[in-house]
């Protein structure tokens, strides 16, 4: 192998494979990222057998070759060269690379690229949608998927496929978030899978500006999915089990319905979290309906420490509806608010005991619902 490339593409390139190689690997291959020539291109490819990611970049090749080079040893090396030309040569016989860039010299040993497992590869699009609209998805509901595996199935986003239309849900036992849109396939029978948030994680972070349209293939014989933008392929096993039918813990009525606008509210519960963190997080809502025809409703926001002090930040709303006295983990609160670029959001409850809903205003594609933290009395 023998090529040149430039150092920023090769260290963009590095940086997106390099989140698939697992801290300690079962096998020192797997500590590896796959550097091989592919017509006037480099693929970079990576994998800890359960997520892989492949991206290409442009380069000049003058003989072909492939060398798998430790991950963390090279994206260190090349992050720290000076921006210009990089040429890599690899020698045969002593699986070492030696990397050239200006005045620089170095020599990074390897393993055969033929002890490298099998990266899936691409099959047909079962699935085309905008990049932006796919970024978004995993991005309102990547947050609410559970961070321990006491139930594995909690740690992946549903995505459902029924009709025209586009579903994914996720869940951790205290929250839910749910994102829909309409995409151009039709399923005549519904399909569920379950992927790991951390690979959707993953997708979301490489999707760029240039990436217009992304397209998933579904599993075949394999219980893998494979997303392919412009230049990046992720592909992820699935998680066995059945997902919790969210639809069913969706309230479909409400006595308090409150209408702010999302920056206001985000601000005072970032405000709130501060004094809050000494109570498992734990901060009031207080809705309050107008007092009279003309006068607007509020929402404060209360968060408390026995230690360190408060915080009370009142907002005015648009109420409808009976007073309510709620409490939340404002943390939750929070992680959906950064979520939700629209203006306005609603926030609507049956009552202390039970959950809130979170939704834009005027938007049905997304919602969110936490359960309260305890019953205020």
């Amino acid at each position: 192998m023998k090529t040149s490339v430039l150092q920023d593409k090769l260290a963009k390139g590095l940086g997106i494979v390099a989140r698939a190689v697992e801290n300690r690997p079962t096998l020192p291959v797997l500590g590896n990222i796959l550097v091989a020539t592919e017509d006037a291109r480099v693929k970079l490819a990576a994998t800890n057998l359960e997520m892989s990611i492949t991206t290409w970049i442009g380069a000049k090749v003058e003989q072909e070759g492939s060398i798998t080079l430790p991950a963390k040893t090279l994206a260190d090396l090349v992050n720290n060269l000076s921006p210009e030309r990089v040429d890599l040569s690899l020698d045969p016989a002593t699986l070492t690379v030696n990397v050239r860039c200006g005045a620089t010299v170095s020599n990074v040993k390897g393993i055969d690229a033929a002890e490298f497992p099998v990266i899936p590869a691409g099959g047909d699009a079962d699935i085309t949608l905008p990049g932006k609209t796919l970024k978004d998805m995993i991005n309102q509901t990547v947050f609410a998927a559970a961070k321990e595996d006491n139930r594995p199935i909690l740690t992946g986003v549903l995505m459902q496929l029924d009709g025209n239309v586009m579903t994914m849900a996720s869940a951790d036992g205290y929250r839910l978030a749910v994102r829909t849109t309409d995409i151009e396939q039709t399923f005549a029978k519904r399909i569920d899978i379950v992927i790991p948030a951390k690979a959707l994680s993953e997708v979301g972070r490489i999707i760029g500006d240039d990436d217009d349209v992304v397209t998933i293939t579904l599993p075949k014989e394999r219980d893998i999915v494979l997303f392919h933008m412009k230049h990046t392929d992720v592909a992820t096993q699935l998680l066995e089990g059945k997902f919790p039918d969210f639809a069913a813990i969706i309230p479909r009525s409400y006595v308090t319905s409150s209408v702010m606008y999302t920056s206001d509210l985000l601000a005072a519960c970032k405000r709130a979290e501060i004094f809050a963190r000494d109570s498992a997080y734990s901060a009031k809502l207080l809705v309050k309906p107008a007092a009279g025809p003309g006068e607007p409703g509020a929402v404060t926001i209360v968060g408390m420490s026995a230690e360190r002090g408060d915080n009370e930040g009142m907002l005015d709303a648009s109420v409808e509806g009976e007073a309510l006295n709620i409490s939340f983990n404002i943390r939750y609160l929070i992680d959906v608010l950064n979520v939700i670029n629209d203006e306005r959001v609603v926030l609507e409850s049956n009552g202390a005991a039970n959950p809130g809903v979170i939704r834009p205003e005027n938007r049905d594609d997304f919602v969110s619902v936490i359960m309260p933290m305890q019953v205020t009395r």
